[in-house]
């Protein structure tokens, strides 16, 4: 039976037929080069790492949530000969502290956090990767600090 990512060969091909094509692949696992916590005010902590090429072109990593947290397989979302791949747990996420707290905790204030990550961690311009609230959180950050955007 086919799969949905199951792409079928135009007649005449090298190999008419079915080729069976993943939809995704990710680079091997790795683990992080560095990692520690940042204190960001109010009594919170980020909780942020950095794994592959620590000369690399960064790109951090903006998980889903609110609340949700990175995960390991994060990293092999991107080369890690090529970049400089940052992941970091937002306010009352995943191992930052306090965990599941609210109190200080918005929009605005992520953003200003994701600022002083960067400033932290002395990147220049990095690529602002999300997914679901990551995404939001994303856009939020780069129409404030379009500058220190690469994408």
């Amino acid at each position: 039976m086919a799969q949905p990512y199951d792409i079928k060969m135009p007649p005449g091909g090298a190999s008419y037929g079915y080729r069976r094509t993943p939809l995704l692949d990710f680079f091997p696992a790795l683990k992080p080069y560095s990692s520690a916590f940042l204190p960001v005010g109010n009594g919170h902590e980020i909780y942020w790492e950095q794994s592959g090429n620590p000369d690399g072109v960064p790109v951090v990593v903006l998980h889903g949530g609110p609340g949700g947290g990175t995960s390991p397989i994060q990293r092999q979302f991107f080369d890690p000969d090529y970049y400089r791949i940052i992941l970091y747990d937002q306010r009352g996420a995943g191992r930052s502290s306090p965990f599941g707290s609210v109190e200080h905790n918005s929009r605005d204030v992520l953003v200003d956090d994701l600022e002083k990550l960067r400033r932290h961690l002395s990147v220049e311009k990095f690529h602002v990767f999300g997914g679901s609230w990551g995404s939001t959180l994303a856009l939020s950050y780069a129409a404030q600090y379009p500058e220190n955007c690469l994408s």
